[in-house]
């Protein structure tokens, strides 16, 4: 890119899990309903600002949090957000922590996944959709934007936040927890947290050419931990309610910054690998 160029333009897709989806965050905020070719996404598209910066919330389960793990519509939720515009999608995620170190409340900026979904569709390509024709092959060495964690990372060290600047999510099935026996499996597998919801939110934001990054907080330590209480659902949304100000302190600090920067190169190497990712088919 030329020095003369005007730089990218960027807008900002927030995935917000349980508890912490609050549209508050945004200014100017209006309300629209959307289609896909993969069928409606979780709920309304939530349009307004951060600090000047265009901003789209989408709360993942629903609004009113109908929508289980499994039944989320994660290839309409990224392909609405791309329609949209959207450059970087940054979520937030509820998540148990399989590390001592990682205590409740904390924050964990993700940098790696290990997969165990069962019954999901992870690809936008799936032969079924005129607008994605062929196969996509997308790699996955590093499955989040790095130049995203940076600044959340930074960010969050600067609003004194217990951040964690990088683990690996175990990305369960569910609705159900962790047995025990699963649990400590997981922490041999190297996991250092474990939610429902990363894959394939992930990897299809990675097909759409998007910088995604994840802001997860961890809730509970699982059931692996002797003389601790087991995860449970009024646990995880105990510790999201006393918790929840600091992920939207992050994202209100954060969306700016990034707003900021410049975006070019890394939104231009995104689209291409996402590009020649996809086997057409031969004619």
């Amino acid at each position: 890119m030329s020095s003369g160029a005007t730089p990218a333009a960027v807008k900002i897709g927030i995935i917000g899990g349980t508890g912490l989806d609050d549209p508050e965050i945004l200014e100017g905020r209006t309300e629209k309903y959307v289609d896909t070719p993969f069928g409606k996404p979780s709920d309304a598209l939530v349009l307004g600002k951060i600090k000047n910066v265009d901003c789209v919330l989408l709360a993942r389960h629903g609004r009113q949090h109908t929508i289980m793990p499994s039944k989320v519509n994660y290839q309409a939720n990224i392909w609405a957000l791309k329609e949209e515009g959207c450059t970087h999608v940054i979520v937030t995620t509820a998540c148990g922590s399989l590390k001592e170190e990682i205590q409740p409340g904390d924050i964990i900026i993700i940098d790696q996944f290990i997969d165990r979904t069962t019954r999901r569709l992870q690809t936008f390509y799936d032969g079924n959709h005129s607008c994605a024709r062929g196969v996509c092959h997308i790699p996955m060495a590093d499955p989040f934007c790095p130049k995203t964690r940076e600044v959340l990372i930074e960010t969050a060290k600067k609003l004194g936040l217990q951040c964690h600047s990088k683990g690996t999510v175990i990305t369960i099935e569910g609705p159900r927890f962790s047995s025990r026996a699963e649990s400590i499996m997981f922490q041999t597998w190297g996991a250092d947290v474990i939610n429902m919801t990363t894959v394939p939110e992930v990897v299809l934001a990675k097909e759409a050419g998007i910088c995604y990054e994840s802001i997860a907080m961890a809730t509970d330590y699982d059931c692996w931990k002797e003389h601790e209480e087991a995860v449970s659902v009024d646990r995880v949304l105990k510790t999201l309610k006393e918790n929840a100000n600091k992920a939207k302190s992050l994202l209100l600090t954060t969306i700016p910054q990034i707003g900021s920067m410049e975006w070019s190169e890394t939104l231009h190497n995104m689209k291409k690998m996402a590009q020649f990712s996809v086997l057409l088919p031969r004619h």
